[in-house]
């Protein structure tokens, strides 16, 4: 038996996985079994089944939402020996970032040794739902940027989401009150933005640089009260990951559970798949870490934006 199941994404990365995975370097083909999905959710079931079949790891080969569903499937199993691995063959990347995994790739043919992280995940649930990410969580504008993202076929990476960004803050900008407890810490107010960070960005925006897998804490950042000017003049330091502290409107911090409530329903993606849209009518929902819950690999060099 094959000791490595990798479940792909045939669209992802705009169609590249196929062609990628055929020409694979012989020290990664070894020992690999290759597993396309066919339908949205598939990749969860997949994941799940390869645990079962008794795969030591099981590589999500995609983007942020094959990776998503692929650690969903891993978590469900229940096997916490399973290691969990990201090629990053897709249009964002985000989570293979933090992992020092986007560098790695692309010097997969000189055979780079990887290592293995217990990382903390995240859990969200909602009534009726529940997820795990090992990424990010976007509430609000963000997740109106995530819609805005889906109906872009021409643009990857930074540029389509920095696109997806404009287009929201011309069609979505809102600022609902909104009831956030930060570990039974809580805040009303208008809210613009929650986006709650396991790694190190997200959309492809570093809003949490100095991030850690594996201190039990997400790293936050809560807009409240903004304007259109401030988020175009914000722009360029979520680009570069330099967003400032202290200002009274966009607050910056850590926390190990938060629970959001809003009277209008929410929109909320978890590693860029929708948790719950508008039209679902999710008014509540609540974030918790899970420590040390995953093996993944890493490219230790690069880890956490190391070489970049």
């Amino acid at each position: 038996m094959h000791a490595t199941c990798v479940i792909y994404n045939p669209a992802a990365g705009r169609g590249r996985a196929e062609r990628l995975l055929n020409a694979l370097p012989p020290s990664l083909a070894s020992g690999v079994e290759l597993r396309p999905t066919t339908t949205e959710g598939h990749a969860v079931e997949l994941a799940r089944r390869a645990c079962d079949d008794g795969f030591v790891k099981v590589v999500a080969a995609g983007g942020d939402g094959t990776v998503h569903e692929v650690a969903n499937g891993v978590l469900q199993s229940g096997r916490r020996d399973v290691v969990f691995g990201t090629w990053p063959i897709g249009s964002a990347n985000d989570f293979a970032f933090t992992l020092g995994l986007d560098v790695w790739w692309k010097i997969r043919e000189q055979n780079p040794p990887l290592d293995v992280l217990e990382i903390d995940v995240g859990r969200v649930t909602a009534p009726g739902r529940e997820r795990f990410f090992v990424d990010s969580v976007g509430i609000g504008f963000n997740g109106m940027v995530t819609i805005e993202s889906r109906k872009t076929k021409w643009l990857a990476g930074l540029p389509l989401y920095a696109w997806a960004f404009l287009k929201a803050l011309a069609r979505h900008f809102a600022t609902p009150p909104m009831t956030v407890r930060f570990d039974g810490r809580e805040i009303t107010g208008p809210t613009l933005a929650l986006s709650i960070l396991n790694a190190q960005r997200e959309g492809n925006f570093p809003l949490r640089p100095n991030a850690i897998l594996t201190d039990g804490q997400f790293d936050y950042m809560h807009a409240k009260g903004l304007t259109r000017l401030h988020l175009v003049r914000y722009l360029p330091a979520m680009v570069r990951g330099k967003l400032p502290e202290g200002h009274p409107r966009l607050a910056l911090g850590r926390a190990s559970r938060i629970e959001v409530q809003r009277e209008a329903p929410l929109c909320v993606h978890a590693d860029g798949e929708f948790v719950c849209v508008p039209e679902d009518g999710v008014k509540e929902i609540a974030i918790e870490v899970l420590p040390q819950r995953l093996k993944v690999e890493v490219y230790r060099p690069a880890l956490y934006g190391g070489l970049q």
